[in-house]
């Protein structure tokens, strides 16, 4: 972002900072000071805020700032896309996708109790999303490598380095519970690095305390009281959206002869980005879960034996630690049910007991259980697929079942209080649960499809004929699908590129006519037209979403009753059926997994190009700018939430610059930035909020969050934040496909938020000032636009003049007379 060269200044009004916040995909200080030389003022190697040298002390000579502000760049870009461990975060998207649908929840009017429902349900999908991660692994570890292929002798004449666990060696690993309680080692190493991951990723981004008493806050604390849902309530139990009312801000809960106050919206509440409580519950619950996934796999392939044996005394050692297991599984499921996010204050107290004894609890019978196993039994031979193969059919089961229940919990949201604007009309948030649930099905699947066909060899796993059965057959049915779903997709695709070349010539006399008397020239036409039409598809996103996860799970759900009813997969279940009904299953069950097994390579591969390539990795950092904004509220293990390190950091230096200063300063933030600057205005307190202007420009405020996080920044979230500033101007291009209006309209004497659209390129063909061909910017450099240094400068301009600092020793009194007024008293100018 390049600050032109020539820009006008603002007509005096004292001290003033424009702090500008870069978009996705990261920028450097140097680039967005347009200067060389610049200096870290505050902050750390992740995240800091630079000024150019040459304004390095400008708080010394505020007389040299009279009539210009001072430019400083927040750069957040290491949050996201740092250094290349970062890569392994994808192998974390599907925890990612489901915490997404956390915060899709429909926006509406009471409904409490439907509200807290919405949450459990997104907890217990995610829950399943752990589970299936964990199960995968078992059955990899467990049942492909150690029970069958190691079980096999021509099998294992193929795989020579698990020679020491096959029966014909006759050594101390041949029984197949030792085999299994040595497999379970990988599994309970992959739940123990997540809980690691989780843990270490928390202290770095997300254990940064949110202002307590920003330097400007003493004076508004009581203005800010906290609101919101109570212990042990979702962080939706009351509506986030800010209720209109004058003066006050507090609670709900006015002071005796005092008027109407005013609730604070969801993102202004005390505790919204300090989740510490909530992820570290979570986080001894599914690494609980994983603990007991493993445990499971063990115990029911022991009793199963044990059971079968003559001594019915064997089998009460497998029955206790069922009955064992069952009790903690229940509790780890009361652990996800029980509590959401508490955001009405700034919650800094953990349940000690819980989150050491759970995960303990688990590991204990986990380890008792591969005792259990390793005993020795020297008739037991493994044959056919590991018992307990329905696992992955209930957890199928189980996510379609919560998948429905969220839709139905969604739609009577919506109903309540409806919005033209809202994305699928409520149900984004089940559509994405879905969209989780399947990409962990695909990488799940992926592994084991891979697996089998390495150990098997030639032979086809699950046909016969080979050296192992193969997986469950559930993830051949699910492999199967993929291609259905593919071919399925290709009509909505089709629709989109007949209607994105019909509206580009729709468009092209309009680009024309917004450039006066010009000579027509058809390519430069064509060119702007067509930018402007695909820039057009991201309104089409929802209900192509909705098409897919509506496709998922229908064919999911026929996957399940088709494995369920047959028991074999599709190739051998269509054997005797119609020559063509044969061969149709036999290539969706072939090329299915080869799908499913390169879909999960293209991740291995993709996280390992960008480890070594810094380009890559900043693709996938711009992935996770979008994606990791939100709280971890729903999944412990998904990558970590930066905004609960940015969003502190930006009203700490608000607040501190406008408290020592007591100037004016413009909040400026493009794209993903201007998100994190509207985050941070929430947070401060009303008398600094009433002294900031906000610019933003390329936002997805309204055309992305807006409509698929309504119940955070929908029409009434961002009308409030239109009444909370003392002006907000929003810049954005009809090329844009990411950026668009915010669609706050006119109210009383202030005007439309929006200004646009901005034309673009600048200039239709060559002329005397732009003798070569403007490029079209799109999403890009909207500070070359002159409209920018015009709007940033009427900001300020509209601003209040500077407030007299405080100083030390002064009174309360004396500090008002100073001001004139009580602080927090402004009332927002036109905007």
């Amino acid at each position: 972002m390049e600050v032109p060269s020539e820009t006008p200044d603002p007509h005096g009004g004292g001290a003033a900072l424009e702090l500008l916040v870069h978009g996705v995909g990261g920028a450097t200080p140097q680039k967005m000071l347009d200067d060389p030389r610049t200096v870290r003022i505050t902050g750390d190697e992740t995240a800091a805020v630079y000024r150019r040298r040459d304004d390095a002390e400008a708080e010394r000579y505020p007389e040299r700032y009279a009539d210009r502000p001072v430019p400083e760049a927040y750069c957040w870009s290491n949050l996201t896309s740092g250094n290349g461990s970062r890569a392994l975060w994808l192998l974390l998207l599907p925890f990612m996708v489901v915490n997404l649908a956390h915060w899709m929840r429909p926006a509406t009017k009471g409904l409490a109790k439907s509200q807290r429902l919405y949450g459990v349900l997104v907890r217990l999908v995610a829950l399943t999303l752990t589970v299936l991660l964990t199960a995968a692994v078992c059955e990899v570890a467990l049942d492909l490598t150690a029970w069958q292929c190691a079980g096999s002798a021509d099998c294992v004449a193929e795989q020579s380095w698990l020679g020491f666990l096959s029966p014909e060696g006759h050594g101390w690993w041949s029984q197949p519970g030792r085999r299994l309680a040595l497999a379970s080692l990988v599994p309970t190493a992959l739940v123990g690095l997540l809980w690691y991951l989780s843990n270490r990723t928390w202290s770095a981004y997300e254990a940064q305390r949110p202002p307590t008493d920003t330097p400007s806050a003493s004076a508004s604390a009581s203005a800010d009281a906290p609101t919101g849902a109570g212990a042990g309530a979702d962080a939706g139990a009351t509506s986030p959206t800010a209720t209109t009312a004058p003066a006050t801000e507090t609670d709900g809960r006015p002071a005796p002869g005092e008027g109407p106050v005013r609730i604070r919206p969801a993102m202004g509440r005390p505790g919204f980005w300090y989740g510490r409580r909530l992820v570290a519950r979570l986080r001894a619950a599914h690494t609980a879960a994983g603990f007991l996934t493993v445990t499971a796999a063990l115990t029911t392939a022991a009793s199963e034996h044990d059971s079968g044996s003559a001594g019915m005394s064997s089998a009460v050692p497998g029955r206790l630690l069922q009955a064992a297991l069952l009790v903690c599984a229940v509790v780890v499921v009361w652990v996800v049910c029980s509590r959401g996010r508490s955001e009405r204050r700034r919650d800094g107290t953990l349940d000690r007991m819980l989150i050491s004894r759970l995960p303990a609890t688990a590991l204990t019978l986990l380890v008792l259980s591969m005792v259990y196993a390793a005993w020795s039994r020297p008739g037991w031979v493994s044959t056919g697929v590991l018992p307990g193969d329905m696992t992955f059919r209930v957890i199928a089961l189980a996510q379609v079942s919560l998948v429905v229940a969220l839709a139905v919990t969604a739609h009577v949201l919506h109903r309540r209080a409806p919005h033209a604007r809202t994305a699928m009309r409520g149900l984004g948030g089940p559509a994405v649960a879905m969209l989780a649930c399947g990409l962990g099905g695909v990488m799940t699947g992926g592994v084991a499809q891979r697996v089998a066909d390495w150990l098997d060899g030639d032979a086809t796993p699950g046909m016969g004929g080979g050296a192992i059965p193969g997986p469950p057959v559930l993830l051949s049915w699910q492999a199967s699908v993929i291609p259905v779903l593919l071919a399925l997709l290709l009509v909505p695709v089709a629709v989109l590129a007949v209607r994105t070349v019909r509206t580009a010539r729709e468009l092209a006399p309009v680009v024309e006519s917004e450039y006066g008397k010009v000579t027509a020239d058809s390519i430069r036409t064509r060119q702007v037209a067509g930018v402007r039409a695909r820039a057009l598809l991201t309104d089409a996103v929802p209900w192509l979403i909705g098409l897919i996860s509506g496709a998922a799970l229908l064919l999911g759900s026929a996957a399940i009753v088709g494995s369920w009813l047959s028991g074999e997969v599709p190739g051998q279940a269509a054997k005797g059926a119609e020559s063509f009904v044969e061969s149709v299953a036999d290539t969706a069950q072939a090329l299915g997994s080869w799908l499913v097994g390169l879909g999960f390579i293209l991740f291995v591969t993709w996280g390992r190009r960008a480890y070594r390539d810094a380009s890559a990795r900043r693709t996938i950092g711009i992935l996770w700018d979008v994606g990791t904004f939100w709280p971890r509220a729903a999944h412990p293990f998904a990558p970590p939430c930066y905004a609960e390190r940015a969003v502190p950091d930006l009203t700490w230096r608000i607040s501190s610059w406008t408290a020592r200063t007591g100037g004016r300063l413009v909040l400026s933030g493009h794209s993903q930035g201007s998100v994190l600057a509207a985050a941070a205005v929430w947070q401060l307190p009303a008398a600094t909020r009433h002294r900031v202007a906000l610019l933003t420009y390329g936002s997805p405020l309204e055309r992305l969050y807006g409509r698929w996080f309504p119940a955070y920044f929908g029409a009434g979230p961002l009308s409030d934040l239109s009444r909370e500033v003392h002006c907000w101007r929003n810049l954005w291009r009809a090329t844009d496909p990411i950026g668009g209006p915010v669609r706050v309209p006119a109210e009383g004497d202030r005007p439309e938020v929006d200004r646009g659209p901005l034309k673009d390129p600048l200039a239709y063909g060559r002329t005397g000032l732009h003798p070569l061909p403007e490029p079209v910017l799109g999403h890009s450099d909207y500070q070359a636009d002159p409209d920018f240094a015009r709007e940033r400068a009427a900001l300020l301009d509209r601003l209040p003049p500077p407030v007299v600092p405080r100083q030390r020793g002064e009174r309360g009194g004396e500090r008002r007379d100073r001001q004139g007024s009580e602080p927090g008293s402004e009332r927002p100018g036109s905007g």
